[in-house]
């Protein structure tokens, strides 16, 4: 026996939204997650208004939601972290209009646990791979492939472990067809853990760390680590390939700044502030969300700190080499 129990009135906070064209038409829709459930949302363009084709309750806690499509394919897939200590894919059917679990993979226990994954995903922008990451020391990555019958195959889950670290955030970088590359915001406590004196927790410093799934070897490595000025909160990724210079914009507190492998300098952009600030003139100001917009011939992002304002970021390149960020109210 299944004891479920739905309340009458449903959550209204929005916790995550993502946006792609689920139902394999040439429409873009948003699906959304009220912390326990998952609704599918179709903007119509002539009214201007958002319609809900379908709301479903899955019983348990979304932590991470995050849109993906295999190469050349018309469709997008969702994955979901969850507290179920499960990797699961889930496909839009719109004849039944209903999700439907394509893969569901177990890793690990239930429940908000800070070492089991779930809590942090990224995704390889041409959707070949997924990293799906826990608060503390676990990482796991999963090759997403199709099968000769076109359907999604998952593989078996690649280890990124590495103890005593923390994350702060995750994303997947745009490298084009080169291996797929994750950008990890990690902490290293190991010092300050055995230090009584709290000397090394303010000396610690937070490094930005590149992971490679080598598609050769099948091996995820640690490409690179560097560690960053001052304590950053949030990750964006840059579009890379054909379509931008790839890298990522790493945002702090009052500053924004672009990073990348290779030749490239770090890029700093402070964050405009009010004039009169909302609470206290002191805090520094940051980023809490984003989006990125994205056209055959150009891209910009849009970025909300917390007090509600948005920016418009751009960034102003000069042979794949970015020159200078632009933000605008």
């Amino acid at each position: 026996m299944f004891l479920y129990n739905i309340t009458l009135q449903r959550a209204t906070a929005i916790t995550h939204a993502i946006h792609g064209n689920f139902s394999g038409t040439k429409l873009q829709e948003i699906v959304i997650s009220r912390g326990k459930s998952i609704e599918l949302l179709r903007p119509d363009v002539n009214t201007g208004k958002v319609h809900t084709l379908l709301t479903v309750e899955i019983f348990g806690i979304v932590r991470s939601l995050m849109a993906f499509r295999l190469t050349g394919g018309t469709k997008d897939y969702i994955v979901v972290g969850s507290d179920s200590g499960r990797i699961v894919i889930l496909e839009y059917i719109v004849a039944k209009n209903c999700f439907e679990k394509i893969h569901q993979e177990t890793f690990g226990k239930s429940g908000c646990r800070r070492i089991v994954p779930g809590q942090y995903l990224a995704i390889d922008p041409k959707g070949r791979a997924v990293m799906i990451g826990a608060i503390e020391k676990q990482k796991l990555v999963y090759i997403l492939n199709r099968d000769a019958e076109a359907r999604l195959t998952i593989s078996s889950p690649l280890e990124a472990h590495k103890s005593n670290t923390l994350v702060y955030h995750m994303v997947g970088i745009d490298v084009g067809y080169e291996n797929p590359m994750f950008a990890c915001l990690e902490i290293d406590y190991e010092e300050a853990d055995s230090d009584p004196t709290g000397e090394a927790a303010q000396k610690t410093q937070q490094t930005l760390t590149f992971y490679e799934l080598d598609l050769g070897v099948n091996h995820v490595v640690r490409k690179y680590s560097e560690p960053l000025e001052e304590h950053a909160n949030f990750l964006v990724s840059v579009p890379g390939g054909n379509d931008g210079p790839s890298g990522v914009l790493i945002c702090s507190e009052n500053y924004l700044t672009y990073k990348n492998l290779g030749d490239q300098h770090d890029i700093r952009c402070p964050i405009p502030r009010r004039r009169n600030d909302l609470d206290d003139p002191e805090r520094g100001m940051i980023f809490v969300c984003s989006a990125t917009h994205k056209t055959k011939s150009m891209f910009f992002f849009l970025a909300q700190t917390e007090q509600g304002d948005i920016f418009k970021i751009t960034l102003e390149t000069d042979d794949d080499m970015v020159t200078e960020i632009k933000l605008k109210y």
